[in-house]
């Protein structure tokens, strides 16, 4: 069932050269198939109106990013956030919203951005030629780390062993003896996040607790491995994603002059505005899935569409997000305007909606603006290899790696 909205986006584009100005698109096109996670009666919603009545009807759970597995692992204790509905989600996302709240993220979180984008653009100038994706997720990991309560030692370490822990998502054909090395590299990285980064702070948070996630959940009685699967969480929306985003909203800037001077022309609240419709036109998590908790009814362009009780919805964020209905003309181009003239975020379902709604967006977008309003500013920096893209299976979008910006 395919619910995109019938409208033809030749006759509502003023003109044609580059129509589809969406970097991703030839990879999400040629991306392995979500039909088999279908094939027993799921179905596929790409209109944005739809998508967002779904995801606030409140009768529907989480049903990607190996929810199955997490419902299995965490049947007896406390299951993370992402995975939580009703009275007892709304709980934990009350008690944890202080962390990310606007006004919070904008007074304790900058000085940390401000001093980490500096660093980073110093490493730049010390060596001339850096992988952006690289810088990306330094920036990233540091942010999330000190929100999260990891942050009171040396963050390297712990950046690759999340990375190498998520990459398994990424699609590639390799062998059988590949898959079983990866999975075994896979598992030894989870046991190295947990003994080397969760665990000592856990340990620290018991003996003096700060304002942070790891401290909240000490307090709430979570035991150490709810609080493991509680920091992947926070590390898979908070570190990986913004990684991709970082380095996607670069690449676009880079190679428009002209967007590139507004950007920097702007103050931070119009640069979010910009780097909002960039995410609009490329998510970074691509597809939500859900499953009905009981029959759903719904009015939808004249039409009432009934969805039985356990059926696999697959929300197509990509589709919903390009959807002319929402979007307006020339959904496939950046329209760095687009918000000005239609509201804010127009047409994006980029952090998802409703009681699910990614909790962590002001963080992502502020410290991605910060970071580029620095770099972007290094006189004769340019792009000397473009990034290279890859399919990511569990968040049904892409990764970028080897950017390869330079100075002169």
């Amino acid at each position: 069932m395919s619910q995109a909205q019938a409208i033809d986006t030749k006759l509502t584009c003023p003109y044609q050269p580059g129509a589809d100005e969406r970097k991703s698109a030839a990879a999400a096109a040629a991306s392995p198939a979500r039909a088999k996670r279908l094939a027993k009666g799921g179905i596929t919603i790409e209109s944005f109106s739809l998508a967002r009545k779904i995801l606030r009807s409140g009768g529907t759970k989480q049903a990607g990013f190996m929810a199955e597995l997490v419902d299995r692992a965490t049947s007896k204790g406390a299951q993370p956030v992402l995975f939580q509905e009703g009275e007892v989600h709304q709980k934990q996302r009350t008690a944890t919203a202080r962390f990310f709240a606007p006004r919070i993220v904008t007074t304790r979180y900058r000085d940390v951005m401000n001093d980490l984008a500096d660093r980073l653009i110093a490493r730049l100038h010390k060596k001339g030629k850096v992988d952006l994706s690289d810088l990306s997720l330094d920036m990233a990991v540091a942010v999330a780390a000190d929100i999260i309560g990891l942050a009171d030692k040396p963050l390297d370490g712990m950046a690759a062993r999340l990375n190498s822990f998520f990459d398994q998502g990424v699609a590639r054909k390799i062998s059988v003896f590949r898959k079983a090395f990866n999975a075994v590299r896979s598992n030894l990285n989870l046991l190295g996040f947990y003994w080397l980064d969760v665990k000592p702070a856990i340990d620290r948070r018991r003996k003096a607790p700060k304002e942070d996630v790891i401290s909240h959940l000490i307090s709430q009685g979570y035991n150490n491995q709810e609080i493991l699967t509680e920091c992947l969480t926070y590390g898979a929306a908070g570190m990986v994603t913004t990684r991709e985003f970082i380095v996607m909203a670069a690449w676009h800037l880079m190679e428009r002059d002209q967007m590139r001077a507004d950007y920097l022309a702007s103050d931070e609240a119009g640069q979010i505005k910009m780097l909002e419709e960039i995410l609009r036109l490329e998510p970074i998590v691509g597809a939500l899935y859900r499953r009905t908790q009981k029959d759903l009814t719904f009015e939808e362009s004249g039409k009432t569409i009934h969805i039985p009780a356990g059926t696999l919805i697959d929300l197509d964020i990509r589709a919903a997000n390009s959807d002319p209905m929402a979007a307006g003309e020339c959904p496939f181009q950046l329209k760095p305007d687009r918000a000005d003239t239609k509201g804010s975020a127009v047409g994006s379902m980029s952090f998802g909606d409703g009681n699910h709604r990614c909790p962590g967006a002001t963080v992502a977008l502020q410290e991605t603006a910060i970071f580029l309003n620095r770099l972007l500013r290094v006189p004769n920096l340019r792009m000397a290899k473009p990034p290279k893209m890859e399919w990511n299976t569990l968040t049904v979008g892409y990764e970028l790696r080897d950017a390869i910006v330079a100075v002169r």
